[in-house]
């Protein structure tokens, strides 16, 4: 990592971080429009309280994007702007900043345009992370050096691993007491199962006193920082100054180099040759090394990581970690081609948009206007038209910007004035204006280029998840042809909430700006759903966790300024179809506003058992799927390509009903709670269920409903619903010694199912879908990791077989949600006040009949 040089002894001196290993590349200096391999789109994702803010803070003030170090505790941070994050010391939300680096006042030439996204590490806000993630190039994972691989931060990582989102570990809090760098070392390999690059080792004074550097083993160096400042100024020595009064850290310096070379010659050949050119482990030049890590981290992903070290809190090591993002992590163009579906076509972006793959229009009968035989020629045209491809991953509503709509692009560009094609709503939108945030401030630019995160303000429909699309020479109402018009980006998978609370305005007066104020509140967050008791009117808010529903009505009440209450927050069960109801088929006639509709459909429901579901489903949603057939004169089946009656397409027809299925879905017939596990299948036949200008998108819709209603009572008939509750997945840290008290609670108080218990060095398959299962363990003793202060020497030559009795012990179970409400106290108390938890929603799980009447007899006040 190279620094340049103010003043010096040894040619060495004080320096302030710069770059990379290597010079940089020639060009102008455009900080408004960067060159693509010059972004790096990277979040900071880790466990609670890891130190998150803090590293941001640090690397915004050493960017030069700030004047002053802002602090967590003070409420005074660039990132946690929200009132209620600023009140309680916590990231809620995830903010997105720009900044570059290096400074402007530190080294000419191009700079890297850094866009940041700091994720909340709270488990009931699990949702920020994951749509993060969804649009990030690259992360840094932060980890308390005391703590080590905490239950979150395991988390976090597998959510990364998923979206193939290569990290870097930095090891924070170093200057803790009790910190251990060796031992997280260890955690990462045994508990996340990533090999681990040894890139720096900490420097503490005299061997176990106060942190004051680390130990560059790329450059073989040593970098100090100066206590009590802003340490922006850093001094480096040489190991050879070094080893006068630092002899062991020198040793272990050496042992830590010749670690990282093996590593890297498993799995990057050029290593290998480098050390045979020279057969010295210490004369391989450090721009080799750095691109041998660099080859490896973006070739084995999440399985490789690069390990640094530091103390955000005394500005040790932040400067090292701006560099190790700039140099390390991919830009936009080296990451994994973005997939997509556009109609029965999918495949990469980048390919679409190359012409290796095709598209061809739905083919149409005679009489259409359109060809059979349009083939890859057409394609091509229109793909030279085809302008942008962005994602909405983000909506927030401020005060005084009104709708912010956070994209990433990755195709193109997106122009202010432009007109865009949200492809999931099938609704034409103008881009007012595009502007890049700085946090809570926002700087107009002309266009958010491919490659870049950006904000579009005033956007009337656009959603989270929304595929946005730009399209030159088309009326913008009709929207661009086909298939473009149903292209869509792989969306943001958003988790099942848990836990309601009723809402209540405080009089009928008050009722429709409630509405509306919380029409904002879930085009924020679409983790949080709302529902409405049919009979009593009652307004139901649905959420991740007890903290998540708390922000939320915050949010609402103090934010929105919504005259209205929260009640207590209840979970939220679902019901399920025990048995098959024969076909109902329903005609809704009726007159709405001086206009007369008139529709029908058949529907049939029955239980859909796990992994069940296959491709013939339009719809997965919520649990249920929904498969719709279009009878037509040729043949019975799933035809896009054949036309309807009355100018309608057979896709806004599957649309229209597959809404009206879910909106009768969202109350069950026994118990009034949403349906889940049931698999309907409508029929439309125009034949029957058509009835000329009477039969619009909005008859079909409750048709559907009214349909689908009737076959849930059959099936209630036939067989009454049961009550189906969220199982979560509970991944409990405990020692050794209270290890046997917290499994009999788990199993014979609370329900729960144990998975695995284990040494925290010891990892085995957790069971749990979406975690450990499918990732290659690895061998500890073959992972490097250097001794820490006050450690025996048992545990510095690690053998598995030579743990203490009693270690921390990692327990993975499922429990029902409704056994695991206020269980940290409880845990605590165990515990002796050091257990730990961290749940995540795992399945809705039939109860067991006696489970079930007590629980009804509990929420009737029985």
């Amino acid at each position: 990592m190279q620094v340049s040089a103010i003043k010096g002894r040894s040619g060495l001196g004080k320096r302030l971080f710069s770059n990379n290993g290597t010079c940089f590349a020639p060009g102008h200096e455009n900080l408004s429009d960067p060159s693509p391999e010059y972004i790096r789109n990277i979040g900071i994702i880790a466990h609670i309280d890891a130190g998150k803010t803090t590293t941001t803070e640090r690397m915004l003030y050493y960017s030069g994007h700030t004047k002053s170090l802002g602090n967590v505790d003070a409420g005074s941070t660039v990132t946690d702007f929200l009132p209620a994050e600023q009140e309680r010391g916590i990231t809620i939300q995830s903010a997105a900043i720009t900044f570059h680096w290096p400074a402007q006042t530190q080294v000419k030439g191009q700079k890297f345009t850094v866009n940041l996204i700091d994720t909340p590490g709270h488990a009931d806000f699990t949702f920020e992370v994951l749509r993060s993630l969804r649009v990030l190039d690259g992360a840094v994972c932060i980890l308390d050096g005391v703590a080590g691989v905490e239950a979150q931060t395991e988390k976090v990582w597998y959510q990364a691993r998923a979206y193939g989102v290569p990290a870097i570990f930095f090891v924070n809090k170093l200057d803790r007491d009790g910190a251990a760098f060796g031992k997280t070392i260890r955690d990462i390999a045994s508990k996340l199962r990533v090999r681990p690059a040894v890139c720096q080792i900490p420097w503490f004074e005299n061997g176990n006193g106060p942190l004051q550097g680390v130990i560059d083993i790329i450059h073989l160096r040593a970098l100090k920082w100066a206590r009590n400042s802003d340490s922006k100024t850093i001094e480096t020595l040489s190991l050879l100054e070094l080893e006068s009064h630092e002899r062991i850290l020198v040793e272990e310096a050496k042992r830590a180099r010749k670690a990282l070379i093996d590593l890297l010659s498993e799995h990057d050949e050029s290593m290998v040759e480098a050390f045979i050119e020279c057969e010295d482990y210490m004369a391989i030049a450090p721009e080799r090394i750095l691109a041998s890590i660099r080859h490896c981290l973006l070739g084995l992903g999440s399985s490789f990581a690069p390990v640094l070290a530091g103390a955000s809190l005394r500005n040790i090591g932040v400067q090292p970690v701006l560099d190790a993002i700039t140099s390390l992590l991919p830009s936009p163009g080296e990451t994994p081609d973005p997939q997509f579906r556009a109609g029965s076509t999918s495949g990469g972006l980048r390919d679409l948009v190359q012409g290796k793959i095709p598209l061809e229009p739905r083919a149409r009968t005679e009489g259409t206007g359109i060809s059979r035989n349009k083939k890859t020629s057409g394609s091509l045209a229109k793909m030279e038209k085809f302008e942008a491809c962005a994602l909405a991953f983000k909506v927030v509503y401020d005060r005084h910007r009104g709708v912010l709509v956070y994209v990433r692009v990755y195709h193109g560009s997106l122009r202010r004035n432009s007109v865009i094609f949200n492809t999931n709503l099938q609704v034409p939108e103008r881009v007012p204006r595009t502007v890049r945030m700085y946090a809570s401030d926002a700087v107009e630019v002309p266009s958010i280029q491919a490659g870049e995160i950006g904000v579009i303000p005033g956007l009337k429909y656009a959603r989270t998840g929304d595929t946005l699309i730009s399209y030159s020479g088309i009326n913008p109402k009709n929207g661009p042809p086909e298939p473009l018009d149903e292209l869509q980006l792989r969306p943001i998978d958003v988790p099942p909430p848990v836990f309601f609370a009723s809402i209540e305005p405080f009089n009928q007066a008050e009722e429709k700006q409630t509405d509306e104020l919380l029409k904002i509140l879930l085009r924020e967050d679409p983790s949080l759903q709302l529902s409405t008791n049919e009979d009593s009117g009652q307004k139901w808010l649905s959420g991740m966790g007890e903290l998540h529903l708390e922000i939320a009505a915050d949010r609402l009440i103090k934010d929105l300024r919504a005259r209205a209450t929260m009640g207590q927050i209840e979970i939220g069960y679902r019901e399920c179809p025990t048995a098959p109801g024969p076909t109902q088929t329903s005609i809704y006639e009726r007159q709405v506003a001086g206009k007369f509709g008139k529709a029908g459909c058949e529907s049939t429901i029955t239980l859909l058992e796990e992994g069940e579901a296959d491709e013939v489903d339009s719809l997965l949603q919520e649990g249920n799927a929904i498969a719709v057939t279009i009878r037509t004169q040729v043949v019975e089946g799933d035809h896009s390509d054949i036309p309807l009656p009355g100018g309608l397409s057979p896709v806004q027809v599957r649309h229209a009903l597959c809404n009206g299925a879910l909106a009768a879905l969202a109350r069950g017939p026994a118990f009034t709670y949403q349906v889940h596990n049931a698999r309907v299948r409508l029929m439309f036949d125009p034949s029957k269920h058509f009835f000329g200008n009477d039969t619009t998108l909005q008859a079909l819709t409750s048709a559907a409903r009214k349909a689908t209603q009737a076959a849930m009572k059959a099936s209630h008939e036939a067989g009454p619903f049961a009550m189906a509750e969220p199982v979560m997945n509970a991944i409990i840290n405990v020692d050794d010694e209270t290890l046997g008290a917290v499994l009999k609670d788990l199993t014979s108080s609370r329900d729960g199912q144990v998975i695995s218990y284990q040494d925290e060095d010891i990892i085995t398959g957790s069971g749990v879908p979406g975690t450990r299962e499918d990732v290659i363990a690895i061998d500890l003793k073959k992972v490097y990791a250097p001794p820490d202060p006050f450690q025996t020497p048992s545990l510095a030559n690690f053998d598995t077989k030579q743990i203490s009795d009693n270690r921390a012990r990692t327990i993975t179970a499922r429990v029902p949600l409704r056994a695991m409400v206020g269980y940290l106290k409880h845990l605590r108390s165990l515990t002796a006040g050091r257990g730990s938890f961290v749940m995540s929603f795992d399945r809705f799980q039939k109860m067991p009949s006696h489970t079930q009447k007590s629980v009804v007899k509990r929420l009737q006040g029985l």
